[in-house]
């Protein structure tokens, strides 16, 4: 929907929790298992020795399905399922909200600055409210080398309700926080990289193609975008993510800082296997991360353009049934 000025008007809270949660959705189901190969190649200790071979995406990916089944490639779906409309909806809402905030009061323009800083915080925001009570719940199921094909290979987790409940009672509801950290250092460069260059993406192709100005961008434009803004994230911050899995997957350990365990995982990653230590799992993030977002732009754009078409017809409706029951009750009376 366009706004007065011709540019096309913030999405409400609505628009938000219903394209952004659908947009989610979709982006979970298609790109999960290479968020599982990218974990178990985070945790694999393998290369630590002189001459060790390390698995590259594709063997790990092979391995799991040989030994654990097809379906173990999505070990911790429930998890981020559960959490993926909350963690949606706050992205975009609060990204739109940090935006209408850091704009320039007179002119209504959000500089470059401003952009970075808004997805930044959108970023932080998620990481604190959902994401991080997420991952470690999918980390702990991801992590588990058990097979999913034989009945009798009982997990110590059998699925996201059962493995909350479990670190929630073992190791205290402060588990489920281990890490914010670096999940909100994540997240926040993650979103501010990524919206920043969506949104300049965007501009560059509005003003190639005038003619799409104040609505949606073909789709085929939204996924490439969202495909090349989304691979810039994770090769800004692996050393954070990577860090990140080994600490989450670690149970508490009395008597240690968050700072002391991260220093400790840090230090003995770079002794023991070196540098490479850092961007394990490089690959399939980016494989995962960068059609995700391709995937949640392009829902999302597709989804809001169909709410924001609805949304005044279906006002426009209530409105017209409401003067047809008054005319029913003044005929009545």
């Amino acid at each position: 929907m366009a706004s007065k000025d011709g540019k096309r008007a913030p999405p409400t809270a609505a628009t938000n929790l219903i394209a952004g949660g659908g947009a989610g959705m979709m982006e979970a189901l298609v790109c999960h298992p290479l968020d599982t190969i990218k974990v178990r190649m985070q945790l694999s200790k393998r290369g630590r020795q002189p001459g060790e071979a390390r698995r590259g995406f594709i063997r790990t990916g092979v391995d799991i399905v040989k030994k654990e089944g097809p379906l173990a490639l999505y070990k911790g779906l429930g998890a981020v399922v559960t959490g993926i409309i909350p963690k949606m909806a706050i992205r975009f809402t609060s990204f739109e909200w940090y935006k209408q905030l850091l704009r320039n009061k007179e002119t209504g323009v959000i500089s470059g600055q401003g952009l970075f800083f808004a997805g930044l915080s959108a970023g932080v925001t998620e990481a604190v409210l959902v994401v991080t009570p997420m991952e470690v719940v999918k980390i702990r199921l991801q992590a588990q080398n058990h097979s999913m094909a034989d009945p009798l290979d009982v997990p110590k987790y059998r699925n996201a309700a059962h493995a909350l409940y479990t670190v929630v009672r073992e190791e205290g509801i402060g588990a489920l926080y281990r890490g914010v950290s670096l999940t909100a250092l994540r997240q926040g460069s993650n979103q501010a990289v990524n919206f920043t260059a969506y949104t300049y993406f965007k501009q560059w192709l509005y003003q190639w193609q005038p003619q799409y100005e104040g609505g949606n961008l073909p789709s085929y434009q939204t996924t490439f975008i969202g495909l090349v803004s989304g691979a810039m994230g994770p090769l800004s911050n692996a050393p954070i993510d990577t860090i990140k899995t080994r600490l989450q997957k670690m149970p508490a350990e009395p008597g240690t800082t968050a700072l002391q365990r991260i220093s400790r995982i840090a230090g003995d990653m770079f002794r023991q296997e070196g540098v490479h230590a850092f961007y394990k799992g490089i690959t399939p993030r980016i494989m995962r991360v960068a059609p995700g977002q391709a995937v949640t732009f392009t829902v999302y754009e597709f989804l809001r353009e169909r709410l924001e078409r609805s949304g005044p017809a279906m006002f426009s409706a209530g409105r017209n049934r409401e003067k047809e029951f008054d005319s029913m009750k003044a005929k009545a009376a």
